[in-house]
């Protein structure tokens, strides 16, 4: 374990390590790094934080100065109109992709655009474009839809910012066992964020439920209670409880049961296979 200084960049929610440098460095300071596209602007999240390091790492070059702020946010003032300009260039070349974002780099000496596009698109001619009027180096990427949710960002169905904008460094694989195993409606515009992908959240308490519902029998099953035999009505994954409908001396009445009160058949266990990505994993229509 080493100690390591955990700075975060613009729009970026994951977590980058590099050394202090013999810099005194607090919580919330913007530092200027070296990156593989050259200097940027981060800011410190942890100044000292113990991590395995398996590769030697670069030190941080400086404190931000005043000079670098104003650096930072003439950058971040020329990003809609390279945008609004960028825009008006695809559509006089009739190309069909989407400009999502675009960002400088520290020093200014490169801007970067990012699309998406249905399949690959041939944007020599719009590079040749851009730089005659920016006069600095274009780089244009192509991002997927996951991605341009992440970078836009956006209000999730819970009502709070998307976990790829906000709080999740790298995607997880999400699969429509998933919420299978948490008992979700498949239906698609319950289980779908704003990509119109799985929702990454599916992932977070999925260990949990895999277990759960193996214990648990399954909706319309026979079971034996201390009352007498019925059949599975619902469960509760989080109390580990079935409700169950019984029928007797010619009566129905529900109960519910703590699972490890009931006695049914378990179907054989069958070997784990990882969960696909939800790229192969396809939600399933109304």
């Amino acid at each position: 374990m080493a100690k390591v200084v955990v700075i975060k960049f613009k729009g970026n929610c994951k977590p980058y390590y590099f050394t202090a440098g013999g810099l005194t460095l607090s919580r919330g300071q913007g530092v200027i790094v070296e990156t593989s596209r050259g200097m940027e602007y981060g800011t410190v999240v942890e100044p000292e934080w113990e991590a395995e390091v398996t590769t030697p790492l670069k030190p941080v070059l400086r404190v931000a100065t005043e000079k670098d702020m104003q650096t930072v946010e003439y950058n971040e003032s020329r990003r809609a109109e390279a945008i609004a300009l960028c825009k008006e260039k695809v559509a006089a070349r009739g190309l069909p992709m989407k400009i999502i974002a675009c960002e400088f780099t520290f020093d200014g000496s490169k801007v970067i655009f990012y699309f998406s596009a249905e399949g690959r698109v041939d944007f020599r001619e719009l590079v040749k474009d851009l730089a005659s009027v920016f006069h600095i180096r274009i780089e244009l990427r192509q991002v997927g839809i996951r991605d341009e949710t992440r970078i836009l960002g956006g209000v999730a169905p819970c009502g709070r910012a998307c976990c790829c904008a906000s709080c999740m460094p790298d995607f997880r694989k999400v699969s429509i066992k998933m919420a299978k195993n948490q008992g979700l409606s498949l239906n698609p515009t319950k289980i779908s964020g704003l990509c119109g992908r799985l929702m990454c959240c599916l992932s977070y308490e999925n260990e949990y439920y895999a277990g759960a519902f193996k214990k648990m029998p399954k909706i319309g099953a026979s079971v034996g209670t201390p009352e007498g035999h019925g059949t599975v009505i619902t469960t509760n994954m989080l109390t580990m409880q079935v409700r169950v409908k019984i029928e007797k001396d010619g009566s129905l009445f529900y109960r519910d049961f703590p699972v490890a009160d009931l006695s049914f058949k378990r179907p054989p266990e069958k070997p784990e296979k990882e969960d696909e990505g939800d790229e192969d994993d396809k939600i399933p229509e109304e």
